[in-house]
């Protein structure tokens, strides 16, 4: 990892290289610098936040669940998936459906292959520990900010991992807090906690939008998973909807 110091010399326009516009699919000159992890970090700060306030939602569940404070301070460091943590907690009975809860968070965390999958143009310029220790820590929250940095240019590479940081110290210690105060805070829906996740996918969604050309496959998302949430049980709706969305785009560019 390399740090960035320099500062950026104006070309004859009086603009800096940063300053300037760059095509959405620039991929050229990726890099892991400490200044990228620094980037993201801050960036996703006020995200982060958010996610905590789910975290508190499934240190409550967890609780009621019957878990303890290290288990599930353990599960939401080393799954960091809000979603199909709480599914699982939600599922949790004695003796313990493991065939059934496995089956559920793999369905519902299918669509991380088509997240990394996006990614996979800037990543394939990183080496294996740089790409999956950022991997790692990838939730929904700070990969949409990193692809809406990697778009514009910023060759920043460590920016997920960096985001990533951030995302994991809030959901853990969200987590932790959620836990202990399980018993007083009650039904988490009593004080709306479990909304905040909702709002904060509204708030990326906007910042995601580029105009018609986002319309269509949104719209096609959308109406994927209706019907598959009316026609499968599970979580299924996830990832029909990403792929059919993904098709769609894919037959477009064509």
């Amino acid at each position: 990892m390399t740090d960035e110091n320099t500062t950026p010399t104006a070309d004859r326009t009086g603009t800096t290289p940063e300053a300037t516009d760059t095509p959405e699919t620039e991929t050229d000159g990726v890099s892991f610098t400490r200044r990228g992890v620094r980037v993201g970090f801050y960036t996703t700060l006020p995200i982060a936040f958010g996610v905590a306030g789910y975290g508190i939602a499934f240190g409550v569940l967890a609780t009621q669940a019957g878990l303890s404070v290290a288990e599930a301070a353990l599960m939401s460091a080393t799954v960091v998936a809000g979603a199909s943590q709480i599914v699982a907690v939600e599922l949790w009975t004695d003796p313990i459906p493991v065939a059934t809860i496995l089956l559920t968070t793999a369905a519902i965390n299918l669509r991380y292959s088509l997240m990394g999958a996006a990614l996979q143009p800037w990543f394939r310029q990183l080496s294996a520990t740089q790409a999956y220790g950022s991997l790692f820590l990838m939730a929904d929250e700070n990969w949409a900010l990193t692809m809406r940095d990697l778009r514009s240019g910023s060759g920043r590479g460590a920016f997920l991992f960096g985001s990533g940081i951030a995302v994991w110290t809030f959901w853990v210690g969200s987590t932790v807090l959620g836990t202990v105060a399980g018993g007083v805070i009650g039904d988490p829906a009593t004080y709306g906690i479990d909304f905040i996740l909702a709002a904060v996918f509204v708030a990326l969604a906007v910042e995601l939008w580029e105009g018609r050309s986002t319309l269509v496959p949104w719209v096609v998302a959308l109406g994927t998973a209706l019907l598959t949430a009316a026609f499968l049980p599970g979580r299924w709706y996830i990832l029909l909807g990403g792929i059919a969305a993904a098709a769609v785009e894919v037959v477009r560019h064509e």
